[in-house]
């Protein structure tokens, strides 16, 4: 399985220990300032996209001095950097599993156009191979059919976000389940939990994100 890394320009205090660790295993893809976070853990990705306009003239040398694939794109573009990044990533360099990092803080648009990348034609039928990760939340993609999904051990907290309109949803074994459940429209069904260390789920017609997440103590 080939395992890719994309690094958005997120804010650092939201990565989780591991990519602080630099204990992520995989190529990398850098957008926009994650190729500056990458080089700086020693990581050269394998390609940096981006506008690069709030880079300082000395910060994009240093990307250039150590990338040589790079697409630079201009500002005013239908695309955001995290959708050209998603592109490069499932059209050429064929990833089977695509870990997003970088992409869930800071602004909620920028966040919203990242999570709702999946719904789009281009992207919908690789959504299963997609992850967005921080410190507090795994988020997976599903296409319709009868799932079984393991529990992080660090997590608590299992959310199936029904993305659109869907038909007959059940949760089999989770602590709040739901039989043959007709979502009418984009909603979260948060707050759930794993009874063991499986939950499996099915439904019909749609696009649904499963999150796994953790609260955070806020004495650390």
């Amino acid at each position: 399985m080939k395992l890719l890394n994309l690094l958005v320009g997120g804010p650092i205090d939201l990565w989780p220990q591991a990519l602080k660790n630099g204990q992520i295993k995989g190529d990398w893809i850098g957008v926009d300032r994650g190729n500056l976070h990458l080089i700086h853990m020693g990581i050269d990705p394998l390609v940096a996209i981006g506008d690069f306009d709030s880079l300082k003239p000395a910060e994009f040398q240093l990307i250039k001095d150590h990338i040589s694939d790079i697409r630079q794109s201009i500002p005013e573009k239908d695309d955001t950097d995290t959708q050209l990044g998603l592109k490069v990533a499932i059209e050429e360099h064929h990833a089977d599993r695509l870990d997003i990092y970088g992409a869930t803080g800071g602004r909620l648009d920028h966040f919203l156009a990242n999570l709702w990348m999946v719904l789009e034609p281009r992207f919908k039928e690789y959504a299963p191979k997609i992850r967005m990760i921080d410190k507090q939340n795994t988020i997976t993609f599903f296409l319709p059919g009868d799932y079984t999904i393991s529990k992080e051990p660090d997590k608590k907290y299992l959310a199936f976000v029904a993305l659109t309109p869907m038909e007959h949803l059940t949760l089999f074994d989770e602590k709040y389940r739901l039989d043959d459940y007709q979502v009418k429209r984009p909603i979260s069904l948060a707050s759930n939990e794993f009874v063991g260390n499986e939950a499996r789920f099915k439904f019909a017609s749609g696009v649904m994100c499963v999150i796994q997440s953790k609260d955070i103590d806020r004495f650390n």
